[in-house]
Formats: structure tokens, C-alpha cells, sequence
């Protein structure tokens, strides 16, 4: 009996599911198990990932590999809010300047490990990953046809 070779598309896309998976549940963590009240930009990022786990998610099931534009699309908007809200965190300049965005302050550090890892930074990191994961996709996708 011949062997099936897998497509590592879907390795990669199953992996950008995951990552938006573990990007949710730790959005979640933060706020219902820890009670970390999300400030304007944590909302507008969250608006942006929790999509993913239900697109990607349809996505794997179904080994549609054109979603990835899509993806790639979001993750990048999501990725520039991120760097914006950790600009805020983390660039004095920023900071000094920034505007209230709500009851929240979005300068505000709920965690803060290592001296650089914020709740926005790991959001950036989550959609940097998916973005990545896309883009890889994408190309594969591309060569392919």
C-alpha cells in the first residue's frame, strides 16, 4: 500500500488555527479568570483574533487554502494596533501623548514580564504567526497551482 504525503499546507494552517486557539483563551484568562478589564485597543485586537479560530477553523476541515489572503489581511491589521498599543506601553513619547481610550488606560501594564512582555506584545506575537503561517501558505499555494 502506498503512503499518503500530507500536505504541509495543512500542518500550517492547522498551526495558525492553534495559535488564534491559545491567543483566545489567553485573551480570556486575562479578563475572566483574572479580572483584567480590557482597555479600547485590547477590545479592537480581540475583534480581530477571536474571527480566526471559526475562518481557520472552517478552513483546516475543509483544506481551503485560499482563506489565507484573507487571513493575512486581518492579521496584519491586527498586528499594526498591536505595535500602536505597545508604542503606548512602552515609548515614553507614546505614552505622554496618548489619548484616553475609555475607563481603561491603554498605557496601562497589567503584566509585564521580562521587562517587555505586555498583553499587547503577545497579541502582536499571535498575529505575527498567523500572518507568517499565511504568508507560507499563501506561496505554497501559488507554487502549487
Amino acid at each position: 500500500m502506498g503512503q499518503v504525503k500530507k500536505d504541509s499546507r495543512e500542518t500550517f494552517l492547522f498551526a495558525a488555527w492553534a495559535t488564534s486557539i491559545l491567543a483566545i483563551f489567553g485573551s480570556l484568562y486575562f479578563s475572566e479568570i483574572r479580572q483584567y478589564e480590557p482597555c479600547l485597543l485590547c477590545w479592537y485586537q480581540r475583534i480581530l483574533m477571536y474571527p480566526f479560530a471559526l475562518i481557520l477553523g472552517i478552513a483546516v476541515v475543509k483544506k481551503d487554502y485560499r482563506i489565507t489572503l484573507y487571513t493575512m489581511a486581518m492579521s496584519a491589521v491586527g498586528a499594526m494596533i498591536s505595535i500602536y498599543h505597545y508604542s503606548l506601553q512602552k515609548v515614553p513619547f507614546m505614552a505622554d501623548n496618548a489619548v484616553t481610550c475609555g475607563r481603561v488606560p491603554c498605557t496601562g501594564q497589567y503584566i509585564n514580564w521580562f521587562g517587555f512582555i505586555t498583553i499587547p506584545f503577545l497579541a502582536l506575537s499571535a498575529f505575527i504567526i498567523i500572518f507568517t503561517l499565511s504568508m507560507i501558505i499563501w506561496k505554497k499555494t501559488k507554487e502549487a497551482e
